[in-house]
């Protein structure tokens, strides 16, 4: 219900806007390029990333496929059952949908974007297949979501990337800032949902993963910081995820081999299913895309992240950082949008300036949460999405605070 309200609100504003604008500004190019917009973002929507998704989507879930067949899958639920029992009790011991959703978890901690879409696809399906409630969210999908949308990462490749195309002179020293922010963002998404939904975050078996992937994430942002230098960060980075990327089909073939299944057979099975999938989302993505983009075009987010500047202006305090607020707005709704922002930054500020290096800490912090919710969702035909866009958003927040006081502390 709460992505029915915010759609509506993307035209609605949108006219409004537009038709002062064309009163009061007589800004007569405004509802020419609302339509404009439209076309081209449904034309984006399906050309530009529904059919692409389609290829991807049709390897990995036919990878995931193979992986299945040969045991892989449920081998990474028996080992962290534990864990997932506890933070989604609906779920069966052992099922194997707690290994796809470790594996997406853990394709987005690594920067495995390719990778970590199909696979999630893969795992909210699973855990529609428990749902008793077809229509309706229910918690388990709410969590992964959540956990998902939150974007925890340790290796943020392609903002690294980009500053480096872009002539910073450091493009890794973001890595520390944005592990930390994005680990911010995650626990609060976490513990959200957890308070929300009951489940005893006091429990041993919780504070021991909890602990020990707060160890893990501590350990790599020391090791990184004290024996690697800024280049052999950047190359560990780049090499280790195309690796993993890699890696994981070939440990999945051989599985499959030493189980004596026909991995071919088992790859088009799943490949299938992947593209199946694929033209069931292209209604969700059209609708959220087209929405977000005559919001957009309209200006609504540059006159709100205006007010916020007029507002913290008013106060004694250092106002650089409301220059980065618009990538915040954006990010949610645009992947591209906040990327476009966060480049056009970097260009006029420099990429090793305040600025730069603020925007890009915070294009890592958040995520596309109304995006991912529309296709996670509308993949498996979710309609009811209960609280977890308000809870997505809530830890988006904590995750743009905790972008720019880590910026402030460590660029400021």
């Amino acid at each position: 219900m709460a992505l029915n309200y915010i759609w509506i609100s993307f035209f609605v504003i949108a006219f409004f806007i537009a038709l002062i604008k064309l009163v009061f500004l007589g800004d007569t190019e405004i509802f020419r390029q609302l339509v404009e917009g439209v076309f081209d973002s449904s034309k984006s929507s399906v050309m530009d990333i529904a059919l692409p998704l389609a290829g991807t989507m049709a390897f990995w879930l036919g990878v995931m496929r193979i992986g299945e067949k040969a045991g892989a899958i449920n081998f990474l639920s028996r080992i962290v059952n534990p864990f997932f029992r506890r933070l989604f009790p609906e779920v069966p011991n052992n099922h194997p949908v707690a290994g796809q959703m470790m594996m997406n978890i853990s394709a987005n901690l690594l920067g495995l974007d390719n990778a970590a879409t199909p696979i999630g696809l893969k795992a909210m399906a699973g855990l529609q297949e428990i749902n008793p409630d077809k229509e309706t969210a229910s918690n388990a999908q709410i969590m992964f979501m959540v956990l998902h949308a939150s974007g925890l990462t340790i290796l943020p490749i392609s903002i690294i990337a980009q500053r480096a195309i872009l002539g910073s002179k450091d493009p890794t020293d973001i890595f520390i800032p944005c592990i930390i922010a994005t680990y911010v963002a995650t626990l609060a998404g976490l513990l959200a949902v957890a308070i929300k939904q009951k489940i005893k975050l006091t429990d041993k078996v919780v504070l021991g993963w909890l602990g020990g992937l707060t160890a893990f994430i501590a350990f790599v942002v020391w090791y990184f910081a004290v024996y690697l230098s800024k280049d052999q960060i950047s190359a560990v980075s780049k090499v280790s995820s195309n690796l993993l990327l890699f890696a994981i089909p070939v440990i999945f073939v051989l599985g499959g081999l030493r189980k004596n299944i026909n991995v071919f057979e088992a790859f088009i099975e799943g490949a299938v299913g992947g593209f199946e999938t694929s033209v069931k989302i292209i209604p969700y993505l059209v609708a959220m895309l087209v929405g977000v983009s005559v919001f957009r075009t309209s200006g609504a987010l540059l006159y709100l992240a205006d007010g916020f500047k007029w507002i913290f202006g008013h106060f004694d305090m250092d106002t650089r950082f409301t220059e980065v607020l618009p990538i915040a707005f954006l990010r949610p709704l645009s992947a591209s949008g906040a990327r476009g922002l966060m480049l056009d930054n970097m260009k006029v500020h420099g990429a090793d300036s305040f600025i730069g290096h603020l925007s890009s800490v915070l294009y890592g912090a958040a995520d596309t949460t109304f995006y991912m919710v529309a296709l996670y969702f509308g993949s498996v035909g979710i309609k009811k999405t209960r609280y977890v866009i308000p809870v997505s958003l809530f830890a988006d927040f904590v995750g743009v605070v905790a972008a720019i006081l880590i910026g402030y502390m460590f660029f400021g």
